[in-house]
């Protein structure tokens, strides 16, 4: 677990630098890559913006933040930036294992005077953060990286931090899906292989300890959950 936890913290950190040099980590594969039958999908993915999609406005609706709301954003990435999150009216709390991503968020807040509750370096699966402290949360393109242990734990984290009856987001992969196979393909490229080995129907009895599922969608390679935390 903690050599993966390091390889995602890596890897991530390395794309930040890229992006401080104008260069993007989803452009120039190798020819296995782009040569691979599933390549055009995952070129549609990018334009239709559904690789992982933390801006869908299906989000916002379900979690209908509003002032006074705590909201917990688990492998946040540049959301803050970039998902509209700065607007929401809810204060926004954000956790990656990514130092460099978190550095960055800290100087665009900074720079930009955004309010935000925290910023926090650390693994989803160990959080700073109090029981039943959040109102409404997500963790959307963080938990595919990661074997059953640790999902199982990171749920029941997730679950520790929300308070009873919070809305929750998040997802998995959609495992045996075109769009997963070569978004899986890229990851491993990246150099922050997707691990995760649950099936739908193990995942869910996982989640049923700790959340009732609303709903679920298939969005590009993964499946959202719209959950309440029982």
């Amino acid at each position: 677990m903690e050599k993966q936890l390091d390889l995602v913290a890596k890897s991530y950190d390395k794309g930040i630098d890229l992006g401080k040099k104008g260069i993007d980590s989803y452009d120039n594969f190798p020819s296995y890559i782009t040569d691979n039958p599933n390549y055009p999908l995952f070129e549609q993915m990018r334009m239709d913006e559904t690789l992982s999609d933390s801006a869908r406005k299906d989000i916002v609706e379900y979690l209908a933040p509003k002032a006074g709301m705590r909201f917990i954003d688990l492998g946040c990435c540049l959301n803050l930036m970039f998902a509209g999150y700065k607007d929401w009216p809810s204060t926004y709390y954000g956790v990656d294992i990514s130092s460099k991503t978190i550095e960055l968020l800290q100087q665009y807040t900074a720079k930009n005077h955004v309010a935000v509750g925290d910023l926090h370096c650390c693994s989803m699966h160990e959080t700073p953060y109090g029981t039943d402290f959040f109102d409404i949360g997500e963790c959307i393109g963080s938990l595919e990286y990661f074997e059953k242990d640790f999902v199982r734990q990171a749920v029941a984290e997730f679950s520790r931090i929300m308070k009873s009856n919070g809305r929750f987001v998040l997802d998995i992969p959609n495992i045996g899906s075109p769009e997963f196979e070569i978004t899986k393909l890229i990851e491993e490229y990246l150099g922050r292989q997707d691990q995760f080995d649950l099936s739908a129907e193990e995942f869910e009895t996982i989640l049923d300890a700790h959340f009732t599922i609303d709903k679920k969608e298939i969005v590009g390679p993964m499946i959202q959950y719209f959950l309440i935390r029982k």
